[in-house]
């Protein structure tokens, strides 16, 4: 019985003796050749959203504070989550000051509500707006709409999207929108981009991805760009062009005169924060 018990608890303590010396020697190289890092990292880190979106072309915040530490300070990068004030911070942790960028913010560049395109199939497969572009057409007329899948809205880290329950079309939130360009890459069908905010938040854009033809265009849905040109021959500062059959707004030429939304057949041209004009008659009243 003596013979058995020493035969089993032996083996024990021997492994034992020898795991606490290879777990003390591993503690102790750990020790010798650990690698400190920068304390900057982390103060970096603390300023940033923490969401991870990739929308700095790194691979995540972790990676933007390694950077930011690598370069210097924020040298020609952005995190577009962190705002104005953080990336200021950012930069003061280098004793640098930050490059000033100019606010963007996600665009929808389509109208086309299920009020104003029709029903063309019914869908029955892999749900998502991914799945749906490979599969289908999708359920209504205009082959370039919104899918109105949700998928945008799943995809953004800031919940800055919300599907419409009417229109059952994305609504996006400027306030919340950080144009880090997710829902961008999300959309199948690129109906989503990111523009310049413009002086107090004011901006022009076609609300239409369509590339058909006006005749087909407009009978896929009520709203669509018809590439009439109408608005090109209006704008005084040449910031509208036509693209494969769609009216294209240069931001940076545009001076938001609004001549283009005037002569507009299909009301296409979206605006956004501009000051509601009074009509003469309520104004007299």
């Amino acid at each position: 019985m003596i013979l058995l018990l020493n035969q089993i608890l032996m083996p024990v303590l021997v492994l034992g003796v020898l795991g606490a010396l290879a777990a003390g020697i591993l503690c102790l190289v750990v020790r010798k050749f650990a690698v400190k890092e920068d304390s900057r990292i982390a103060q970096v880190e603390e300023l940033l959203p923490g969401a991870n979106c990739g929308a700095c072309g790194f691979l995540g915040c972790h990676d933007f504070a390694v950077q930011c530490v690598k370069l210097g300070g924020p040298v020609g990068i952005v995190c577009p989550g962190a705002g104005d004030g953080n990336m200021c911070r950012i930069a003061a942790i280098f004793g640098a000051e930050a490059e000033k960028t100019k606010p963007k913010v996600a665009v929808l560049r389509c109208a086309g509500s299920c009020t104003l395109r029709h029903p063309a199939a019914i869908y029955s497969g892999p749900q998502g707006c991914r799945m749906e572009s490979i599969f289908s057409a999708g359920p209504l007329t205009c082959a370039y709409g919104c899918l109105e899948c949700g998928e945008c809205e799943a995809a953004c880290r800031f919940g800055a999207i919300s599907m419409d329950s009417v229109t059952r079309l994305p609504v996006i939130d400027e306030d919340k929108c950080t144009a880090c360009g997710v829902c961008v890459q999300t959309c199948p069908r690129g109906i989503l981009d990111i523009v310049p905010k413009g002086p107090k938040g004011r901006r022009v854009w076609v609300a239409c991805s369509n590339r058909q033809r006006g005749a087909v265009a407009r009978k896929g849905c009520q709203v669509a760009c018809i590439a009439c040109g109408k608005c090109v021959k209006t704008c005084p500062f040449g910031a509208i062009t036509l693209s494969g059959n769609v009216a294209v707004i240069d931001p940076d030429k545009c001076r938001l005169c609004r001549k283009c939304v005037a002569v507009c057949p299909t009301g296409a041209i979206h605006t956004a924060n501009f000051p509601v004009l009074e009509s003469p008659k309520t104004a007299e009243s």
